[in-house]
């Protein structure tokens, strides 16, 4: 019996941690007992459990729950069986080697684009990004990628949440998300952090979904970010590349390969 209640247990808090996983964004404690069916006191003694395992984590401002940093590392280690982690960790070194920018390939993740491989270039460029950092939506080139290609039902939430942190962006994001639409790249250049500017292009899986991005940032003003210059058309090519070896059989523009 004991080891049967163990298990339980074990899967209750699991049924917990699912519903963040599918929430799209933070919970409140009583519509994630809600949710789960249990009362909220009870949901509280599992969610603090699952907070020292490092599964869920509180925000400190509004007191609600998301999926914590071993969640992260658990979802990533079950992508780097995928073709899109092992392949495109191969074009993240033969890009950088080609252009010799910083380069780093994201993936979608449940709190939006999360980086999966960074390679720095020869003049390594003053930032905090890194691999596992969570890209924004509304300020970052990448964000903006994922946000303008990704079915709005996958965004929506966490892009509600940024926009309300950011109203200034309001205004400019449709637009921004057409223009990134009809060229299928995005670029900032100072947007996310002083100083800093870069491009990112889309990478599809074989069925024509965006499967990751793929990124070079550089220091604003030496790294040229102009659309048929050759660093953006370099990242442009190697996301083409990748998508190909992930099956995916049309290009960028759209056009049958």
């Amino acid at each position: 019996m004991q080891r049967k209640g163990g298990i339980n247990s074990l899967e209750t808090g699991l049924r917990l941690a699912a519903l963040l996983a599918s929430a799209g964004g933070a919970l409140a404690l009583k519509d994630l007992a809600a949710a789960a069916r249990m009362p909220p006191p009870k949901a509280h003694r599992y969610l603090v459990s699952l907070i020292r395992a490092g599964l869920a984590e509180q925000d400190a401002d509004s007191g609600r729950y998301r999926l914590g940093p071993l969640a992260l590392d658990l979802g990533l280690a079950a992508l780097n069986s995928m073709d899109v982690l092992r392949l495109g960790g191969e074009a993240v070194v033969a890009l950088r080697a080609e252009i010799d920018e910083t380069v780093m390939l994201t993936v979608w993740g449940n709190r939006g684009p999360v980086v999966v491989r960074w390679e720095e270039s020869s003049h390594p460029i003053a930032t905090n990004v890194r691999a596992g950092w969570v890209m924004p939506l509304t300020s970052s080139a990448t964000g903006r990628l994922f946000c303008a290609l990704l079915p709005a039902a996958m965004t929506a939430p966490l892009l509600r949440a940024e926009l309300a942190r950011r109203p200034a962006e309001r205004a400019r994001h449709a637009s921004r998300m057409k223009d990134i639409q009809a060229r299928r790249l995005s670029r900032v250049e100072g947007d996310l952090q002083r100083g800093i500017a870069g491009v990112a292009a889309p990478v599809f899986s074989q069925g024509g979904a965006m499967a990751a991005a793929l990124t070079a940032v550089g220091p604003q003003g030496a790294i040229v970010l102009d659309w048929e210059g050759s660093v953006v058309q370099a990242v442009r090519r190697a996301a083409q590349r990748l998508s190909a070896r992930l099956g995916h059989t049309a290009s960028l523009t759209g056009r049958k390969s």
